[in-house]
Order: C-alpha cells, then structure tokens, then sequence
C-alpha cells in the first residue's frame, strides 16, 4: 500500500516511499508551455537555450513540480481529502528533456486537526536518473483518520460531512 493510500492514524514520521519513474519528453515541455502561456525562452527557444548556462532547453520548474504530484499521490486514493498547502519548492539543479525522475517522500511531521483528518507534511525531492535532486517540495497535504470511514455513510446516503461539503 501506497503512503497516500494510508489513513493519517497510520503513517509514521521519518516514513519514506520511492516512486516510480517517469521519462520528461520534448511533448511534455511543448504541451506545458502551450496550455500555461509560460513561452519563457529557457523551455521553448533552442538557441537561446544553448546560448544560456544550461546549455540546453530546460522544463519548467512549476511543470516538474506538477509531475512530482503526479508521480506521489496515487490517482486510487480515498484517504487524501485534499492539498493543504505547499511550504517549500527549491529547484537546486534544472531538469532537461529526456531527464527521467522519481520522487523520494519523507514524512516530516504529523498534525492532529480532528477527529477525522490530519495534516501530512511530507518532502518530496525529485530526483533524475543521475541521483541528483532537481526539486525539493514540503507539501501539506490534509489526510482521513481511521475514524473519517468508520461513521461512513453507505451509498447515496447524505450525513453532516457529505452536506457539509455542498454548496447549495
């Protein structure tokens, strides 16, 4: 079972994952740069890029990061109510097309918040297939207790949280 898969009760501090790997491509940078408007030469200009200290195109930071949840929460999870917060994204080496990345998540700390959620801060570090870390993320993501499942309400029926949740 996967650490977001995990109700808060169960994770530990210090607890770590290692995702699987995921392959940066040409397509990806492209299809960023064109839904984000993010057209900074650095990700989309070839000469400007070899002219740079890079020496090459690089992805844009904010994309590895998104690719970074991507790779971390499972698309399966129930126990995940929601993204919290971000309290930190450092990017101390640049990620090129054909990188391929991974992300190692550490629990840092555990907050209580009620009786049926808490709070997750996890570091995720990015890393290529060198080993070296091109971003660092402390996320706060806000997490199910055991007890958040053990009131559930069966199918279509509607209780305080489920109310709670909709907008009228």
């Amino acid at each position: 079972m996967r650490m977001l898969e995990m109700y808060f009760d169960d994770l530990a501090v210090g607890q770590t994952e290692t995702t699987h790997r995921r392959t940066i491509t040409e397509t990806d940078v492209t299809n960023w740069c064109m839904f984000t408007g993010d057209w900074f030469p650095i990700h989309c200009d070839i000469v400007y890029a070899t002219e740079s200290r890079f020496g090459q195109r690089i992805a844009p930071g904010v994309m590895v990061f998104a690719i970074a949840g991507g790779l971390a929460v499972p698309p399966q999870t129930k126990t995940v109510i929601a993204n919290y917060g971000t309290d930190r994204i450092r990017y101390p080496k640049p990620t090129f097309i054909g990188d391929t990345l991974n992300v190692v998540a550490t629990i840092e700390k555990l907050q209580p918040r009620d009786a049926e959620s808490g709070i997750l801060d996890v570091r995720w570090d990015v890393h290529n297939q060198h080993g070296k870390i091109v971003c660092s993320i402390v996320m706060r993501i806000l997490v199910k207790t055991c007890a958040a499942d053990a009131v559930a309400p069966g199918p279509g029926a509607m209780n305080a949280r489920s109310v709670a949740g909709t907008k009228g």
